[in-house]
């Protein structure tokens, strides 16, 4: 009888660390007010697919959107802001 083994190498080896680095999660932190804004944002769609569209709901949908706007802004301005002092 033959045996039969794998001619190529694992494609999934184990990881000798797999927690995120101190820089990924400086990142996820600065992120986080967007992210945050993002969710209501869907909440705020989820909520209203199944009702008939309000004043309060456009309303509250217009504010969620505006909220993502400006933490995108936010967030834009901090990562241009660390770009240009890491390269100072």
């Amino acid at each position: 009888m033959k045996n039969i083994a794998a001619l190529q190498t694992a494609v999934t080896g184990t990881l000798p660390d797999i927690e995120p680095t101190d820089a990924e999660l400086a990142a996820i932190e600065l992120e986080e007010p967007l992210l945050l804004a993002e969710q209501e944002l869907l909440d705020v769609q989820i909520a209203l697919l199944d009702r008939p569209v309000t004043t309060l709901g456009k309303r509250r949908l217009r504010r969620a959107a505006n909220k993502v706007l400006a933490a995108r802004v936010e967030v834009a301005n901090r990562t241009s802001t660390v770009r240009a002092g890491e390269a100072a």
